[in-house]
């Protein structure tokens, strides 16, 4: 009987353990926010170029796109860590209306109008702000509205 109860007991915790494991974040990383400010500075320069040509600055975006990728990869391999590598995802995404999105159409129109720049660099700027926040504090809040930002994609 007392080896039953332990066998019990035993299966119990495993269950609440791997049950909450869905509810983990990754925790605080300094090399994920060092990055996520560094490509926001990059990101916030180059943005302001895009009324130029796109052949003057190809150079500057193709390294920011290397960046990027770099960080995906990066950050695919942290454990608990769906938020963040979804976020860069969809920064990455050439489909979306994001930075990726925003170098892409700069690319293709070789020049954006100032009002355009204005509005789109907001966004991404507004998205970069959110991942570093959620980076640095990894709470509830900030997880909440990455997760908000995600979904309206």
């Amino acid at each position: 009987m007392k080896n039953l109860k332990k066998i019990v007991g035993f299966c119990l915790i495993n269950v609440l353990m791997l049950s909450c494991d869905g509810l983990r974040t990754a925790a605080f990383d300094q090399y994920s926010y060092q990055k996520a400010t560094e490509i926001k500075v990059e990101t916030a320069s180059l943005l302001t170029k895009a009324i130029e040509p796109y052949a003057q600055h190809e150079e500057e975006v193709e390294a920011l796109r290397t960046d990027l990728q770099k960080i995906i990869e990066y950050e695919k391999n942290k454990n608990y860590n769906d938020i963040s590598l979804a976020m860069w995802q969809l920064l990455s995404d050439e489909e979306k209306n994001l930075l990726a999105g925003l170098l892409s159409r700069w690319e293709k129109e070789q020049q954006l109008s100032p009002v355009f720049l204005r509005e789109s660099q907001a966004q991404v700027m507004e998205a970069i702000n959110l991942i570093i926040k959620y980076e640095a504090a990894k709470d509830k809040t900030s997880k909440t509205q990455l997760k908000q930002l995600i979904n309206s994609y």
